[in-house]
């Protein structure tokens, strides 16, 4: 088959390095790739909600499949522009149609697809606008600290949690009225804060089975301990330690099994990941959020660790026959720490060089936001490199990625020390 993937971060170099192991893949394309995607497939410069490019592309290089790495495309509805073109709807698209998309791209659409099926999640409201006296009268009503959630895509950035209640009435102003992150806050979420240890749960679904991926844990935020400004991810650790057998029981039962259920109820068609942002609170699990694609980084810590043939479980997928396939998983722990641009994530300078890849042994290395100008690479985006690693423990294995981060150097090069620290 010739495979196209979408998108330019760790999470897609991950998938290029583990689709290129497949006997099936034969010619293996990115769009628009990074640095890392160069060494293992061909990068085509095509930004991934050009749909027409993206036609062109894969009419030129009769492509098979297309694999959906970001959510930008997925929630204006890529699939759906591919089923209903007459040269493109044989090409097997790895992600859900728009309808379904909208769990990540409308929080509120979220919240009520939990309550609809009786999924556990925090009590919320929703308004806009034209309601923000009710939104602070909602916010007196709860304990702090309190919760925003822009309601659109905003980069991972669209969440704040905010101690103090006139803090997060200026906030809610802020998002509704002052559109602090444009069209995705002219609706906004508030909902009760729930306190306990988050972790993620990966599935793959073709709309009718599932099958669940190795849990992992991210690290959100920018400073060691979890302080400072949210990012798109510090570092990751799979499988999660505390997610006893339990609790994974748990987690199928009263989560992944009514949303499966609940997409096939609301005609939601959907084939390819859902990524169920959790939080463990006591002994129970709730949903925080879904997002509708593999989460980065925890990519860099789960395909590691499958050994089935990922091109086989999309195919799979494509032909609704999940389950007729056996999902086999490395025992090993995986972790991965993210090397950063001083700065991120405000603002940062781009276009220095990173050396010393060569030195680097026993571990894998994703690039996420690198590039090739005159035969070096150098930085081009906040996140640039996960260095992952394997071992018998979480800590063997993060021991491993630190050693190897010492070999690297970009200037003003910042990455978290204490990856794991909560475990």
């Amino acid at each position: 088959m010739n495979i196209l993937i979408l998108g330019s971060g760790g999470r897609e170099h991950t998938f290029a390095w583990k689709i290129a192991q497949s006997p099936l893949c034969n010619s293996l394309y990115v769009a628009p790739g990074n640095s890392g995607t160069s060494q293992i497939a061909k990068n085509l410069n095509i930004k991934v909600t050009d749909f027409e490019a993206i036609k062109t592309a894969v009419l030129t290089n009769t492509i098979d499949m297309v694999v959906v790495g970001p959510e930008d495309p997925l929630v204006q509805g890529i699939h759906d522009f591919f089923l209903n073109d007459i040269q493109l709807k044989h090409v097997a698209v790895i992600g859900p149609q728009k309808a379904a998309a909208a769990l990540e791209g409308s929080k509120e659409f979220a919240k009520e697809f939990l309550y609809r099926h009786n999924i556990p999640t925090a009590a919320y409201q929703s308004f806009s606008a034209s309601n923000v006296e009710e939104g602070y009268a909602f916010l007196e009503t709860l304990k702090p600290p309190y919760v925003l959630k822009a309601d659109g895509l905003a980069a991972g950035k669209g969440v704040l949690i905010i101690n103090d209640i006139n803090e997060a009435k200026a906030e809610l102003k802020n998002m509704l009225v002052d559109a602090k992150f444009g069209e995705a806050s002219s609706k906004v979420v508030i909902e009760e804060f729930l306190d306990g240890i988050e972790l993620s749960c990966f599935v793959l679904t073709d709309g009718k089975h599932y099958k669940i991926l190795p849990t992992a844990k991210d690290y959100k935020r920018i400073g060691e301990g979890d302080t400072g400004l949210n990012t798109g991810g510090m570092g990751a650790v799979s499988p999660v330690p505390f997610a006893t057998e339990t609790f994974l029981n748990k987690i199928e039962e009263r989560i992944v099994k009514p949303t499966i259920q609940g997409l096939q109820k609301d005609s939601l068609p959907y084939k390819g990941f859902v990524f169920i942002g959790l939080i463990k609170v006591g002994d129970d699990p709730k949903v925080i959020e879904y997002n509708v694609r593999m989460g980065d980084p925890e990519t860099e810590v789960v395909l590691p660790r499958l050994k089935t043939d990922l091109v086989e479980i999309f195919k799979a997928i494509s032909k609704e026959r999940l389950d007729k396939i056996n999902l086999e998983i490395d025992e090993r722990t995986a972790t991965t720490v993210m090397l950063v641009s001083g700065g991120y994530p405000e603002t940062y300078e781009k276009g220095k060089e990173i050396t010393g890849l060569e030195q680097v042994e026993d571990s894998l290395v994703f690039h996420a936001g690198s590039t090739i100008v005159n035969d070096k690479v150098v930085t081009s985006g906040g996140r640039v490199m996960a260095i992952t690693s394997y071992g018998n423990t979480y800590e063997e294995a993060i021991k491993k990625s630190y050693q190897n981060i010492n070999q690297l150097h970009f200037d003003k090069m910042y990455y978290r020390k204490d990856i794991g620290f909560d475990l």
